[in-house]
């Protein structure tokens, strides 16, 4: 029997063919076993990939960021719980998580509330005309009406992780984040950063990574470095 990953680390599947995704799972074999799927992988059968990685015993997470009126998130997400993903991200505005959720019913997947993204600081925030406050102050506002609204957890960078597991309600939920790297240099398009071990100090339950493995020389041993850092064992709910 193969051992069991740490599925604390997701792995992003950032590529730009199924045959490059598909290699990477393969050669990630026993050292990860979750891996991430976003709208990229929709152009060349991100679904049904993750379909086949399902019936791998694989875990599944896909980053889809659903926005839409309420009955076509609803509808999507009651589509797309037949691919048994075990997170799924909506934004993280509550009528849209609580659609995602109705869409979801009796499914075990996980309904993951979008904050605002790690790309984002504000500067961004103040062009999308978004009201006046502490980048912080608002990611645990928007944690809090997300959770009232019904979300299984929040993806959120880990810099505001410790904040946001001090709302009302997050004490058992999930706080997903991405936006980690290993370095100070090696921030790419990403703004609000943070190391896996500091990831987890701050309160988070999985943290995704996608170029700090994908793009490395040696990507068995880049997860395994990642994996090393991590604290010995979870005080968190893993989903």
């Amino acid at each position: 029997m193969a051992e069991r990953t740490d599925d604390r680390l997701i792995v992003a599947l950032d590529f730009a063919t199924r045959r490059c995704a598909a290699d990477m799972a393969s050669e990630l074999e026993g050292v990860a076993g979750f891996f991430k799927l976003g709208l990229s992988s929709l152009a060349w059968g991100g679904l049904e990939f993750a379909a086949e990685l399902k019936k791998d015993s694989k875990r599944i997470f896909l980053d889809l960021k659903l926005f839409d009126i309420g009955s076509v998130v609803a509808r999507t997400v009651e589509s797309l719980n037949s691919l048994g993903a075990d997170f799924l991200t909506v934004h993280g505005d509550p009528g849209v998580v609580r659609s995602a959720v109705s869409g979801r019913g009796d499914a075990n997947t996980k309904i993951l509330a979008v904050t605002f993204l790690t790309s984002v600081d504000r500067h961004d925030l103040d062009a999308a005309l978004i009201k006046r406050g502490a980048f912080g102050d608002l990611a645990c506002e928007r944690a809090t009406r997300a959770i009232d609204a019904g979300a299984d957890g929040i993806i959120a960078s880990a810099r505001e992780a410790a904040a946001i597991r001090a709302v009302p309600g997050a004490k058992d939920k999930l706080i997903v984040t991405p936006g980690i790297r290993l370095g100070i240099g090696d921030r790419h398009d990403q703004v609000r950063v943070m190391t896996p071990s500091a990831a987890f100090e701050a309160g988070a339950d999985h943290i995704v990574v996608g170029r700090p493995i994908i793009r490395s020389e040696n990507p068995v041993d880049a997860a395994k470095s990642i994996l090393a850092q991590l604290p010995g064992t979870s005080n968190r709910p893993t989903g």
